[in-house]
């Protein structure tokens, strides 16, 4: 029996793993190894007992009496914070699912990996911060690494068979987010609502801002480099507000492969628990004729300026990735607060890059997992300033 572990398991991503995994059997079909979550302690502890887990985390210590409390007499054993995080991802276990959003999903995930488990890697900020480091465990303890990406899992499917140096160019389709089609003068006024009204995806908060702002998009980049090895130019971004094609990869003799499925999350990460085997997953299956039209078009460098980060965060390479993504959350979590508006987002990003890579340390081009949150830390530090500076100037 495979002993898995699910890191986020109360998110988006993580409560359709469990789902998957309860349909396919749950604790007759797999042994479960840790569970943790968020603040939610409640349905954490309500997967805990439905998949009969060994251990339940919550990330922040101050929820571990409630923790305690709700699995009292289960026997399941609780903990709670970073270091048991850690701990947990230490534990055997073949398969991890890697859901916690940001940067700390980054030492669970490269700790499972060191561990030889097969890392399912919802988790982007790993690679993009760290992507050297986790493919190197990879290599260094005989892991391995699966996109859960729909876009990645689609390149990674397009891609089996196949050899990376046939590969011309890969698209990564984009649905444009909540905001695709507002006036460029409006973007300035958007609310949190505003950009949390997705028209094709159902997925948590912050990854669903950061599609209507595209840093999702500019993570995926990102990702795509690190994960797959390309170029930067090879990596091409295209507006799909149909969601149907999930990415397209373009071989050298002229052929183009796309990976077409219903929006649904259900699918990369089915594939992902399944792999190397398909498996029956309960999803919509396509009704072309009704679709009647795929549309495409190309993203508005004035509307999306996290895509041009991106590419200045690839010709960087070395922690820019780091300081990237530590931007980027810091600059949502005042977003949410209401400190700053939706368009500043992305002139915190480049503020800090810009200050970090004058400053020299960005250009790093051997570096270890403290010099990668040593540089997230910092990055957090400046990304603060320069977003009080930009609200004390718009009021």
């Amino acid at each position: 029996m495979r002993r898995i572990s699910i890191f986020g398991a109360t998110g988006s991503v993580g409560e359709q793993t469990v789902d998957l995994i309860l349909r396919a059997g749950g604790p007759a079909a797999y042994e479960t190894v840790a569970v943790t979550g968020g603040r939610n302690v409640a349905r954490l502890a309500e997967i805990a007992q439905a998949l009969r887990a060994e251990i339940a985390i919550c990330g922040e210590a101050a929820c571990l009496p409630e923790l305690r409390a709700a699995l009292s007499g289960s026997g399941i054993a609780v903990a709670a914070g970073q270091a048991a995080l850690a701990e947990a991802a230490a534990r055997p276990a073949d398969w991890v699912m890697s859901a916690i959003v940001g940067a700390a999903g980054l030492v669970p995930g490269l700790t499972a990996l060191e561990q030889g488990a097969t890392l399912a890697l919802a988790n982007k900020e790993s690679l993009v911060t760290a992507g050297p480091l986790l493919m190197a465990a990879e290599q260094a303890h005989g892991g391995r690494v699966l996109p859960v990406d729909s876009e990645h899992s689609a390149i990674f499917q397009a891609l089996m068979g196949e050899k990376i140096e046939t590969v011309e160019r890969i698209i990564l389709t984009a649905s444009g987010g909540a905001l695709r089609d507002w006036p460029l003068e409006r973007l300035a006024q958007a609310t949190v609502a505003d950009a949390l009204a997705h028209p094709n995806w159902a997925m948590g908060q912050r990854i669903t801002i950061d599609s209507a702002s595209m840093f999702n998009k500019a993570l995926e980049v990102i990702e795509t480099r690190e994960f797959f090895g390309v170029a930067p130019e090879q990596i091409e971004v295209i507006i799909h507000p149909e969601s149907i094609i999930h990415s397209m990869v373009g071989f050298r003799d002229g052929a183009v492969m796309a990976h077409l499925g219903a929006p649904d999350m259900r699918h990369p990460i089915g594939f992902a628990l399944n792999w190397p085997e398909r498996a029956a997953l309960p999803v919509a299956r396509l009704d072309l004729a009704a679709l009647a039209q795929l549309t495409f078009r190309a993203p508005d460098p004035a509307r999306y300026p996290a895509l041009r980060l991106a590419g200045e965060v690839m010709r960087l390479r070395g922690l820019a990735g780091a300081a990237f993504n530590a931007a980027k959350e810091i600059a949502l979590d005042r977003f949410l607060a209401g400190q700053i508006g939706f368009a500043e987002m992305a002139g915190v990003v480049e503020d800090v890059l810009t200050l970090l890579s004058a400053a020299g340390g960005l250009e790093k081009p051997a570096f270890g997992l403290e010099d990668v949150l040593a540089m997230d830390h910092l990055a957090r530090i400046r990304a603060g300033e320069a977003a009080e500076a930009r609200r004390r100037k718009g009021g």
